[in-house]
């Protein structure tokens, strides 16, 4: 039997008579097959052999085959849809304010080309080229699997805060629909703070502005509470918020990856990322994308593009405010005394990470479903760029408003608000509270801002799913399973999720984000680094990059010299050199939220958290190295091994499977006992 290729199927009787011709031996003159069997064996002898119970033989594991994008294009805009999100528009600009504006600028730029770029590129690569996701890639390295355990860790802390944004943002977007907005001086409300400035002063002394007074009073209701010993109830407006944003990550979670084995357009790690939200919200355009990918492509760039245009109209309009030029100056001008400070070292390292999502798991699931022959190098260029200068281009749009409200309370701009995660929905709703048809633009803001929020959310659990259906295959090919497994999942992430839509739960809330992209994600991706530069191999890595990349354009050889460069030289020492700093400093920088100091114990709790991930590394190598057998010298260098079944995985397309088929491997080193039954039970061949 034939195959129409010409070539015999695998199980075939063909098949099994020519591999036992290839393993036979001589030895002597005499014929044996490789089982130590004469093939010519008398009919007694092979009656004794077949009465024995025969050894079990290992059959190889039949690799599935992973689903892949359906085009170049999709896995690009996923990605870009995956990084530009609320770490630009709302973490970054407040991590900025909080560390005297321009001078945060310089490491911020300086991590993104040292370490940034590097990192990014080498997480897409790993997960292209081994077809895995964030703990199954570390076949590469069985010894640094705990790196893999170590990002889901830091995914499951990031996404557990992460929906809480998108509740406040479900909350404002409830609230656009009432005109006037109510943190609006139009308000009747708000009509005696607006015409006295005395009124409502906070913690610190300072006037607050109506907007200050809604988010503190009525979406947060954090002036109940006395910190993180107290966080009082659960306001139940947030709770139905959170319990809807969660119910959407579900849904779109459960229609995201198709068993046709292929992630279409309308298919997994979502419609071109930047669209997880238009299966939700436009079902009709994902339908006619399966006849129509010119419409569906029409439907992203409107969707790809409406962030920049909100952006664009408030940077217009807060150019347009008095005072603005003082908040842009505060935003460009660099205090360059506070470069000595490790906090500001700290974030622009955690925003850098956080932003292009590295050492989250994020990025190798999403590139796990790439074409074994993507430009690597093309996308990360493209899509750390783009990333960056969002967030460039969003802190105008935000310094500007914060110099107008300066300007009204007649206080500097490093005065004019509590530095912290409500910043952003503090200046960005005092800005469309100005605007000229203020009702629809709030709206269409807090539209973009879920947008932006569901994308980069799902990418997160995607990197989390992958991981456990990578380990546990079967989950794949039962729906129900699976369908059981997500909606398990999105409910425990919303039952640990009510703690930080209290009364405190933004202190919780400042905490886990301090704290889950510090030290722990520094250290993990530090390991990752050395991993594959000194124990994988850096000249591996780097002709696995140039194997992937077909025809590799001579710039791409050059950048990638760079890149080499960063990941055996510059990226490891400039991390120690931020751990280092951070350490040293850690216990001489208080943590705070506006005026609310953190207690010993709650920057403890904070460090436990950090420490939880990192340790994955060290717990998962004693492992590996338990089971490997031999000295200790000879365990860490089998641990430190690739696998047999490494670059299996990567062979996705029939074309490449044609060209290159790998033999059966063992995963593991065995011996064979001969007895003298072996000998006495067969015939030799005069």
């Amino acid at each position: 039997m034939q195959d129409q290729s010409g070539k015999a199927p695998p199980g075939s009787p063909a098949v099994a008579a020519a591999n036992t011709a290839q393993n036979s031996v001589h030895l002597n003159g005499h014929s044996i097959s490789q089982n130590g069997h004469n093939p010519s064996a008398a009919p007694a002898a092979q009656s004794q052999i077949e009465s024995r119970p025969s050894s079990p033989v290992p059959t190889p594991t039949a690799v599935i085959p992973r689903e892949q994008w359906g085009g170049k294009y999709e896995f690009l805009l996923s990605c870009i849809g995956y990084c530009v999100g609320l770490g630009n528009v709302w973490r970054f600009p407040y991590l900025c304010y909080r560390n005297g504006g321009g001078v945060f600028l310089i490491p911020y730029f300086i991590m993104l080309f040292v370490t940034g770029v590097p990192l990014f590129l080498m997480e897409l690569s790993l997960g292209q080229y081994g077809a895995a996701g964030p703990i199954t890639v570390w076949k590469c390295c069985p010894l640094l699997k705990g790196i893999g355990i170590g990002m889901l860790c830091v995914s499951t802390l990031v996404c557990l805060y992460y929906n809480v944004i998108i509740a406040w943002t479900f909350y404002y977007l409830g609230s656009s629909f009432q005109s006037p907005l109510p943190w609006s001086c139009d308000a009747l409300a708000n009509a005696a703070l607006c015409g006295n400035a005395t009124t409502g002063n906070s913690s610190t002394g300072r006037a607050l502005s109506p907007t200050e007074i809604f988010w503190n009073e009525q979406v947060l209701g954090v002036v109940h509470s006395e910190g993180l010993h107290n966080p009082g109830p659960v306001r139940w407006q947030l709770a139905l918020c959170l319990l809807a944003a969660w119910i959407i990550i579900f849904l779109c979670m459960l229609k995201g990856i198709r068993s046709s084995g292929k992630v279409n357009l309308h298919n997994v790690v979502i419609v071109s990322s930047y669209k997880t939200h238009t299966q939700t919200l436009v079902p009709f355009a994902v339908k006619t994308c399966r006849s129509n990918t010119c419409l569906c492509f029409q439907v992203v760039y409107v969707t790809a593009t409406f962030p920049y245009f909100v952006l664009i109209v408030l940077i217009i309009r807060g150019a347009t405010l008095e005072g603005s030029l003082q908040g842009v100056a505060f935003y460009l001008t660099p205090d360059w005394g506070r470069l000595a400070n490790a906090q500001v070292w700290n974030d622009a390292a955690s925003q850098i990470f956080y932003s292009l999502g590295i050492g989250v798991g994020g990025l190798l699931s999403m590139a796990s479903y790439n074409k074994f022959d993507n430009n690597v190098i093309r996308d990360t260029l493209v899509i750390t760029t783009g990333n960056c200068c969002t967030s460039f281009f969003a802190g105008f749009a935000i310094f500007s408003i914060l110099g107008h409200m300066a300007w009204r309370k007649g206080v500097p701009v490093r005065e004019v608000a509590d530095t912290g995660p409500g910043l952003a929905f503090v200046a960005y709703p005092e800005a469309l509270a100005l605007l000229p048809g203020s009702v629809f633009w709030s709206i269409m803001f807090f539209l973009m801002l879920f947008m932006l929020g569901v994308d980069t959310l799902f990418g997160n659990m995607e990197g989390i799913t992958t991981a456990v259906l990578d380990e546990f295959p079967q989950l794949r090919g039962n729906t129900l399973h699976k369908s059981l497994f997500l909606g398990l999942l999105c409910f425990c992430f919303y039952l640990m999720g009510l703690l930080l839509v209290t009364n405190g739960g933004i202190y919780w809330f400042t905490l886990i984000d301090s704290f889950s992209t510090s030290f722990g994600l520094i250290i993990i991706t530090l390991f990752m680094c050395i991993g594959i530069s000194f124990f994988y191999g850096v000249n591996q890595f780097c002709q696995d990059i140039i194997d992937m990349i077909c025809h590799c354009p001579p710039w791409c050889t050059k950048v990638l010299l760079y890149f080499k460069a960063c990941w055996v030289f510059f990226t490891p020492f400039l991390l120690l050199f931020i751990l280092t700093y951070i350490f040293i400093e850690m216990y001489n920088t208080s943590l705070h939220y506006g005026s609310y100091v953190y207690p010993r114990w709650g920057k403890a709790l904070g460090v436990c958290m950090g420490a939880t991930c990192c340790l994955q590394i060290l717990i998962w190598a004693i492992v590996a190295i338990c089971k490997e057998t031999g000295t200790l010298k000879d365990r860490f260098q089998k641990a430190i091994r690739p696998l047999n079944s490494w670059r299996v995985n990567n062979l996705n397309s029939a074309g490449r499977t044609e060209e290159h088929v790998e033999p059966e491997r063992v995963e593991a080193p065995f011996t064979v006992t001969l007895t003298d039954m072996d000998f006495t039970a067969m015939t030799w061949e005069a």
